[in-house]
């Protein structure tokens, strides 16, 4: 059974969550389509809304006052769609993220990029003997890039293209020159919510908060999906593993315990796993008693979720933590991910929870925020999910006047 759970939980929580879509559009070449992108964080207050709940019916005005929610989207060029600075659509979409990056500022007062954080993560990427291709290699280009800098550089070719910093993360490759570009843009949505985690992170570190009981000890972070990074852009995940452990050391320091992270999976295989194998033989009766827990071992997940044989253990060049099933105390069946915060949690060899000193928090708050509206899902993650939906009346029309506007560029 989960550990009690202990008298000061968070009184807030930023709840992280994305939605992409793309359609076709008229732009005078056959194929031509747009993708868009939004990402969501909204800072939920946890006290507030304790508060009203005693006061049933609480006034929605005063209800709406819990939530404060941002977001950062975008239009991305997709097939047949070029910018008047490039020569293709897949230049163009290059050229779209790292403005995206550099574009968009979180916080108005910190002004720093979210560029500033995925360079600082880049930092940490691995170099390997042969790099990378040039990303202008379907132009005929042969150059390898040993290491992507920030900013934008050049492609040592005589051509002297421009090589932008977002490059390192590999999308373009996923990019198609006909046909749907939401593989490409899933990968920059997935991205986007990770790096923004670490953003906001770093941006209470600027503030002199990161190590403060009473500034970010009153905050857990909740990310849509597991605490991974998939596809080209998986290396991030290593780097964002670093930054964390760097960060948390700092808050430790200060008050023994961790930053409270949790990705949320709401469907998946581990989701069906554990919905399997908490059913018995006896109709209506359930294998987990409520508030149970399992944290899942990598012999465990090789051997009953996804066969391997592997000695590289699940997950390791995709995930920046570990996987728990947890049973709320209301009957609800979460899939979480809490992440590799120190050196000695960074292991799936154990299903230990003594290096984790923030767990019974963590499962108390799971019990606090289930949804009673969505299985699986935790009511924070409902509100973030609302915000970043893409509305159902930006249709083809609007995102045909943004690629006009993204080809009228230059």
């Amino acid at each position: 059974m989960a550990p009690a759970a202990p008298p000061d939980l968070p009184d807030f929580v930023v709840a992280i969550d994305g939605s992409l879509a793309e359609v076709s559009v008229e732009n005078g070449f056959p194929g031509a389509r747009v993708g868009y992108c939004t990402v969501a964080s909204v800072l939920i207050d946890l006290a507030l809304m304790a508060e009203l709940d005693e006061q049933r019916p609480a006034d929605p005005r005063e209800f709406r006052k819990t939530e404060q929610s941002a977001t950062i989207d975008a239009a991305f060029p997709g097939s047949n769609v070029v910018t008047r600075t490039n020569t293709s659509a897949r230049d163009s979409f290059r050229e779209t993220l790292y403005e995206v990056f550099h574009d968009e500022v979180p916080d108005e007062q910190d002004r720093q990029p979210l560029l500033s954080t995925y360079e600082a993560l880049l930092a940490f990427k691995p170099t390997t003997r042969d790099g990378q291709q040039c990303p202008y290699q379907p132009d005929g280009c042969d150059q390898h890039l040993a290491q992507v800098r920030p900013g934008i550089t050049s492609c040592e070719c005589p051509k002297r293209r421009p090589i932008y910093s977002t490059d390192a993360l590999r999308v373009y490759e996923r990019f198609r020159d006909l046909g749907s570009n939401m593989e490409a843009i899933g990968e920059v949505m997935q991205v986007w919510e990770r790096v923004l985690l670490v953003h906001l992170l770093r941006c209470f570190e600027r503030k002199g908060w990161i190590d403060r009981e009473d500034k970010v000890g009153r905050l857990a972070f909740i990310v849509d999906g597991p605490l991974a990074v998939f596809g080209h852009p998986a290396w991030i995940s290593t780097a964002i593993t670093k930054e964390l452990k760097r960060l948390n050391s700092l808050y430790r320091a200060k008050t023994g315990r961790d930053l409270l992270i949790l990705g949320i999976e709401k469907t998946g295989e581990f989701v069906t796993h554990f919905d399997q194998v908490d059913q018995t033989q006896m109709a209506g009766e359930e294998h987990f008693p409520k508030r149970a827990y399992q944290l899942l071992t990598d012999r465990y997940i090789k051997e009953r979720i996804k066969f391997s044989e592997s000695e590289k253990r699940y997950g390791a060049d995709t995930y920046f933590g570990r996987k728990l099933f947890y049973k709320t105390a209301s009957g609800a069946r979460i899939v979480a991910t809490i992440p590799f915060l120190t050196d000695e949690q960074d292991t799936l060899d154990s299903d230990d929870i003594a290096p984790y000193p923030q767990f019974a928090a963590a499962c108390a708050l799971l019990d606090k925020l289930v949804s009673s509206r969505y299985p699986n899902s935790l009511s924070p993650l409902v509100s973030a999910n609302a915000q970043a939906a893409i509305p159902l009346n930006l249709g083809a029309r609007v995102l045909e006047q943004l690629a006009r506007a993204l080809m009228g560029r230059g």
